[in-house]
């Protein structure tokens, strides 16, 4: 029974002395793909108004951006999916700020966004709350993001 103890004793050891190891392995790991990341130079391309791109099964563009006292309204066009949400995915960055579609589109202005097609363009208008100054226009699906500058 003495031997039996001593060796289940000897045993959880070297667990822990291995799981010590292993988790040694793991943050030495960690913080080298931190340097790694640090050291990447990374870019961020800004489109012009108008400028069509890709993303993953949508073909996107911000065509003009409207700001007003009442509302930002940023007129879009869009292809490539039918039936889905044309609002979602949409941000604008104003003043340090990523804000959210939000608001109406009056009929005097245009065409509030509904839903896109697969076949043909949609051009539809986009709220957003008032901002002030410049803004930049973000579009994201899939893991991916575009960027228009107003």
């Amino acid at each position: 029974m003495f031997r039996r103890s001593l060796m289940t004793h000897m045993s959880t050891r070297k667990l822990i002395l291995t799981a010590l190891i292993c988790g040694l392995g793991i943050m030495l790991a960690g913080g080298a793909k931190l340097f790694l990341m640090v050291r990447e130079d990374v870019t961020v391309k800004v489109f012009e108004l108008g400028t069509s791109q890709t993303l993953s099964d949508m073909t996107v563009s911000v065509d003009k951006v409207v700001q007003d006292p009442t509302a930002t309204y940023v007129t879009v066009t869009m292809q490539g999916v039918e039936g889905g949400n044309a609002v979602e995915g949409w941000r604008v960055l104003s003043g340090g700020q990523v804000i959210s579609p939000e608001g109406t589109v009056p009929t005097a202005i245009g065409v509030a966004c509904g839903t896109t097609k697969a076949v043909s363009a949609s051009h539809c208008i986009v709220a957003f709350p008032p901002t002030d100054g410049s803004v930049t226009v973000a579009y994201l699906r899939a893991g991916t993001q575009s960027q228009w500058a107003a």
